[in-house]
């Protein structure tokens, strides 16, 4: 009798989260003008074309308080569903920004991680089925060098998997966990929010 047992798994949770939708999009907006002022030459001579208008931090802006402790719990429940011992550490936001995408397309990110974080994540203020999207890719390289042909989408044997964002949707991953955002078309407005926490070990936090 065959016992199946999988190992290494890569969570991913993902919600829809629209109350904090219409306020958000509302207060980052001047944070994506002073974006795109900061952008202003590249976006004349480009014709606003390829360029992804990227805020400075938000972390110090009341508006996303509410945001920001909501997530914050999430993310906290996130590595306990991991069963990480979370007495040990401070759970502590390290970045959050906004992006905005060129209106005439080309804007994208490259596969990338973000060093030294624990929890990353995403929610998506303006997109739909005509712009850019999320890829995760499997973090475990040796896996992804032994690759077999499978079927589309596959979540126990695929190299990478997309995630279609509606507004309103909230993604948390692992730091580690490879992504990338693919081209946009400029067809349609593509906002998203991004932020990164570290559990720091609590006889190294400072009260």
């Amino acid at each position: 009798m065959i016992e199946k047992k999988h190992f290494f798994c890569t969570p991913l949770w993902t919600e829809h989260k629209e109350e904090y939708l219409k306020s958000l999009i509302k207060y980052s907006e001047p944070h994506i003008k002073k974006a795109r002022k900061r952008n202003s030459k590249s976006i004349k001579n480009l014709k606003d074309f390829g360029l992804v208008h990227h805020s400075e931090s938000l972390l110090g802006d009341n508006n996303f308080l509410d945001f920001k402790n909501y997530i914050g719990q999430k993310c906290y429940d996130f590595l306990v569903d991991q069963e990480y011992d979370m007495n040990l550490y401070r759970l502590m936001f390290s970045e959050m920004w906004v992006q905005e995408f060129s209106k005439n397309g080309g804007g994208h990110n490259a596969t990338h991680i973000h060093s030294n974080q624990h929890v990353c994540g995403l929610y998506f203020l303006k997109c739909s089925k005509k712009t850019s999207y999320p890829v995760f890719y499997d973090p475990r390289s040796g896996a992804r060098a032994m690759k077999l042909k499978n079927k589309k989408q596959s979540f126990m044997s695929g190299e990478a998997i997309h995630f279609d964002p509606v507004p309103g949707s909230l993604v948390i991953f692992p730091g580690y966990l490879e992504h990338e955002f693919v081209i946009d078309f400029g067809k349609e407005p593509f906002r998203f929010i991004h932020f990164n926490l570290q559990a720091i070990p609590k006889e190294m936090s400072v009260e």
